[in-house]
């Protein structure tokens, strides 16, 4: 980013209203791009509250997002709505089902993001794919009844967000679903910034899902994933067409299954997300700052990927675990609960970051640095726990967006 427009973003005192399920990377995100934020969130972490101006959290769970009513009265208190607005509001993972609640969110505060409307043809899966379908854009076959035979399909909440909402079609889903089957190949994403008009490619990125039999829970991401020139060369024009056709804007990520030469899109999460954990390790990137111009209309001449590989994995409770009072957290690990916090059954414990010169390495040091935060947590609470390292379960198993902190 060029020093000039850093400078103009130090000097801007608008702060920033952040709504996520954690609201840490854009925190951090936005402290890294000199700008002030105030955080709503689910959880409250240590860090996310050293990063902003001021925090609170607000009811709700990792799977079924915000209570809509607690969000906005929280909204208000947190960072009041005005006429001329006052506070900016740039948002993450949670608000993929609540398009009206963003709505009265952006009331009397500038939205730095997708709108509502965006909200909605992105993550209603009849006018996505019907999209895709004009744009001759490939796609898993999907349908909104239950397949005859399920075997092979998967079935996903609509609006979800997080992996935990997509089970086995065998299974016995909720109201509210889609149906999927099951792509062949690896999980990919592609992260990317919108003006509306175009998209700007950041990079490639090979998510995991958690361990754990049939789990389709985010379990982490790593960034470069290898993909061959052919699919490479051919995600800047689908992104291009699919930005005009959604009136996308900002930090965005699309999500596939790449086979080879084939590509399958799953979905667009219309939102920043893990990538920032990833893609903006550098402070020089200053993704928060880049995702506020591509909302202006702005995107960059050029980018400059994190010199390293870089990857982040969730740690997820197994079972009632409480975090030592005395436990000094490294510098790798994020999303730090408070000390004598006691997490329930499947929320995430925290993320553990790394970067390393091979993804090879990256992943040892995840698994490493895993395990020892795991054998400080079981020296206290003697419970076990689930780790999303990469690779948790077989790549291919993938076939659900993020989830968890992401």
């Amino acid at each position: 980013m060029p020093s000039s427009w850093r400078a103009n973003l130090s000097a801007d005192p608008e702060p920033f209203l952040v709504v996520a399920l954690s609201g840490r990377a854009l925190a951090a995100a936005a402290r890294r791009a000199g700008c002030r934020a105030r955080v709503l969130d689910l959880f409250g972490d240590m860090d996310t509250r050293d990063l902003a101006d001021a925090c609170l959290t607000v009811d709700g769970n990792p799977e079924n997002g915000f209570d809509s009513a607690a969000l906005l009265r929280a909204a208000e208190r947190l960072a009041p709505a005005a006429e001329p607005p006052r506070y900016g509001l740039v948002y993450g993972a949670g608000l993929e089902s609540m398009p009206g609640a963003l709505a009265q969110l952006g009331e009397g505060r500038r939205l730095y993001g997708n709108s509502p409307a965006t909200l909605v043809r992105t993550k209603d899966p009849r006018q996505f794919f019907a999209l895709l379908d004009r744009l001759g854009l490939p796609h898993p076959t999907t349908t909104h009844t239950p397949p005859a035979d399920p075997t092979g399909w998967l079935a996903k909440q609509v609006g979800g967000s997080g992996g935990a909402h997509v089970v086995p079609a065998v299974s016995t889903p909720v109201g509210g679903c889609y149906y999927q089957r099951r792509a062949p190949g690896r999980p990919v994403g592609a992260s990317f910034l919108a003006d509306g008009r175009r998209a700007f490619l950041l990079g490639f990125s090979e998510p995991s899902v958690a361990s754990g039999a049939e789990s389709f829970r985010f379990g982490g991401v790593l960034q470069p994933a290898m993909l061959a020139g052919s699919v490479a060369n051919g995600v800047p024009g689908m992104l291009d067409a699919l930005v005009r056709e959604l009136g996308l804007v900002g930090l965005n990520s699309l999500d596939m299954m790449v086979d080879g030469a084939d590509v399958a899109i799953l979905e667009i999460n219309p939102r920043p997300g893990a990538n920032l954990d990833i893609f903006d390790a550098d402070a020089s990137a200053a993704l928060f700052g880049l995702h506020l111009a591509a909302c202006r209309g702005r995107l960059p001449q050029r980018w400059t990927p994190p010199r390293q590989v870089t990857a982040v994995a969730v740690v997820y409770a197994e079972r009632p675990l409480r975090v030592p009072l005395d436990l000094e957290w490294p510098s790798w690990a994020a999303d730090r609960p408070a000390p004598g916090a006691t997490l329930t059954p499947g929320w995430p414990i925290c993320s553990v970051l790394a970067a390393a010169p091979t993804a090879e390495a990256a992943r040892q040091a995840l698994a490493t640095r895993t395990t020892w935060l795991l054998s400080k947590l079981e020296a206290v609470a003697g419970d076990m726990v689930a780790v999303g390292v990469m690779p948790a379960v077989p790549a291919a198993a993938l076939h659900a967006n993020g989830a968890g902190r992401a």
